[in-house]
């Protein structure tokens, strides 16, 4: 499965289906060029469109209303969970990958392969691979009762020897440049957290300003390599929230939880009970 998602020249048409939303149609293109470097094109069908392009470690955005940049990064940030595809070895202490059987989908053979938490601590992935190619067909996360909560359904792909001539007419020099980010200032956590699901780790703590409010609140990004896990904490006089509430909004849950003087709110793709273990963990550093 990683080697075909990175080595083969292919052209995979397919819908994000979650609750709530209208369906995203994507477009999305791989390549590989004359000299080895990997090319990628990923566009959203539907409304005013999004495109990424990505040559090599270059990842171009182009939205509406905003002007385009670029990022120095070796994946493009998609609805698909690179890790899984690119490097899935580096999930198998946090997940169980159980192969299933065979079946058809898209009109092709596929196998099936059940990605399962191995603490029982997060959803769970279906998979289906097209049994020719390796690459994938269907994905559907599920809750921990085998409910499915977001599904990936693939409704063309075409694998060619040649690249797609997408990539011939793009004009590299035209691509814009690599954003320089401003290194933030280190600062000492403030926070810990005495209980992680397997394998997940803090990737990120430091403070972030509310794009709405303006506020500055700490915040802390959990990940496990499948799933990012977002935490932020403000005063409670600046927090709107007076008691304990949770909500799902899309596939993601939403607890936010009043800690003394602090108001503390969890958004990720996590069972509610794992996010009230996390939350019910964190601490003030003395």
């Amino acid at each position: 499965m990683a080697k075909a998602f990175k080595s083969l020249n292919y052209s995979i048409s397919f819908v994000v289906l979650k609750p709530g939303v209208d369906s995203q149609p994507y477009l999305w293109r791989h390549a590989i060029d004359e000299n080895g470097i990997e090319m990628e094109q990923l566009n959203l069908l539907n409304g005013p469109g999004r495109e990424v392009v990505r040559i090599g470690n270059k990842v171009s955005y182009f939205e509406p209303n905003v002007p385009p940049y670029s990022l120095q990064s070796s994946t493009i940030n998609g609805p698909f969970p690179s890790e899984l595809f690119y490097q899935p070895e580096k999930l198998f202490d946090s997940y169980e990958f159980v192969l299933v059987g065979r079946s058809r989908v898209s009109g092709r053979s596929a196998q099936q392969i059940r990605v399962i938490s191995n603490d029982k601590s997060r959803f769970g992935l279906n998979l289906w691979l097209d049994q020719e190619s390796g690459l994938l067909l269907k994905m559907n996360m599920v809750n921990l009762e085998g409910q499915p909560l977001e599904q990936i359904q693939v409704a063309a792909i075409q694998v060619t020897e040649q690249p797609d001539p997408f990539f011939a007419r793009i004009d590299l020099p035209m691509l814009p440049d690599i954003l320089v980010m401003r290194g933030q200032q280190a600062t000492t956590p403030r926070w810990k957290l005495n209980y992680l699901p397997l394998g997940m780790h803090v990737a990120k703590q430091d403070i972030h300003r509310l794009p709405m409010t303006g506020e500055l609140v700490d915040y802390i990004l959990l990940t496990d390599g499948l799933v990012d896990v977002s935490i932020y904490l403000q005063p409670m006089a600046s927090a709107k929230a007076s008691q304990d509430l949770i909500g799902r909004h899309e596939s993601n849950t939403i607890l936010t939880r009043q800690m003394g003087e602090v108001s503390v709110t969890l958004v990720g793709k996590i069972p509610a009970v794992t996010a009230d273990a996390i939350l019910k963990s964190i601490q003030l550093v003395q």
